[in-house]
């Protein structure tokens, strides 16, 4: 069956740029040229999410060596912000900064669904060979995503700073210790958390949302970031118990993992990044 693909101007343009190369061309070209027909969507219940959490630890078990090569940076860059917080005496920015960074996390996984992916086939799973297998069509929409992922954490801070400064600001607090006695001693304190907290759920479910499946499915099929994020939109109105209850195991296990200095992190991240592929195998026919 003939499949349907839009062209743009941009993808025609860079393919025909001389010295750009065909990869950047096949890279632009993914973003927009793409098929646009949405697979089936399967029902998903607990079950499934228990078997794509145990499938992830298998991978984890099997992979770890490399696994923990690919993610290593992830908690670095976590607590690398949050001294940067303490240090510059943006203590107020801490908390979102932490809890925000998990916005862009499905971005840290992309090599953990490749290498999945590769488990699966029986091929070689090692990080080199997943970071290998994210170009031509496959880096332009991933590159996308991850962007618009960038922006919804920008737009976080930004917002958890201004919900800052009409409740507990404007002016910085000396110290951590002085900014949490306010924050747990006044009401306005206790305004900033009810507000920040109720914002940064709405940011989270958004993400949620838009990259359930969508990066897993852009390494997996020959389709442009719309198609995914549609797609990833589809199993979420087909599933809302589901959803919900991954993204509170999510959010769970993420905490667990940033409460040692962002250490847990090299464990959790690989086990979620992995059973996100086998949920999503579940998901999408």
């Amino acid at each position: 069956m003939t499949r349907e693909t839009i062209g743009n101007p941009l993808s025609w343009s860079v393919q025909r740029l001389a010295g750009v190369g065909r990869g950047a061309g096949a890279a632009v070209d993914g973003i927009g040229s793409h098929d646009i027909t949405l697979p089936e969507i399967r029902e998903i219940g607990l079950g499934d999410i228990r078997a794509a959490l145990r499938k992830g630890i298998e991978d984890f078990a099997a992979l770890r060596t490399d696994v923990l090569t690919a993610v290593v940076l992830y908690p670095v860059i976590g607590f690398a912000l949050a001294v940067w917080a303490l240090n510059a005496g943006q203590v107020q920015l801490l908390f979102p900064l932490v809890a925000g960074f998990p916005l862009v996390g499905p971005v840290a996984g992309i090599g953990l669904y490749e290498m999945s992916r590769r488990r699966e086939r029986g091929e070689d799973v090692s990080w080199t060979a997943a970071l290998a297998a994210l170009t031509g069509r496959v880096l332009g929409p991933v590159l996308s995503l991850g962007c618009l992922l960038a922006v919804i954490f920008a737009l976080w801070i930004f917002t958890a700073h201004a919900i800052w400064s009409v409740t507990l600001g404007p002016e910085p607090y000396e110290s951590l210790l002085l900014f949490l006695r306010a924050t747990l001693t006044t009401s306005a304190g206790w305004m900033m958390i009810v507000v920040g907290c109720g914002v940064g759920f709405l940011f989270a479910a958004l993400v949620l949302c838009v990259s359930l499946v969508s990066f897993p499915m852009l390494i997996d099929r020959p389709v442009g970031m719309p198609v995914a994020m549609a797609t990833s939109l589809a199993v979420v109105r087909r599933n809302p118990v589901a959803t919900a209850l991954w993204g509170l195991i999510v959010a769970a296990l993420l905490i667990l993992g940033m409460i040692p200095l962002f250490v847990g992190l090299i464990v959790v991240l690989p086990v979620l990044g992995h059973a996100t592929w086998h949920l999503y195998r579940r998901a999408v026919v």
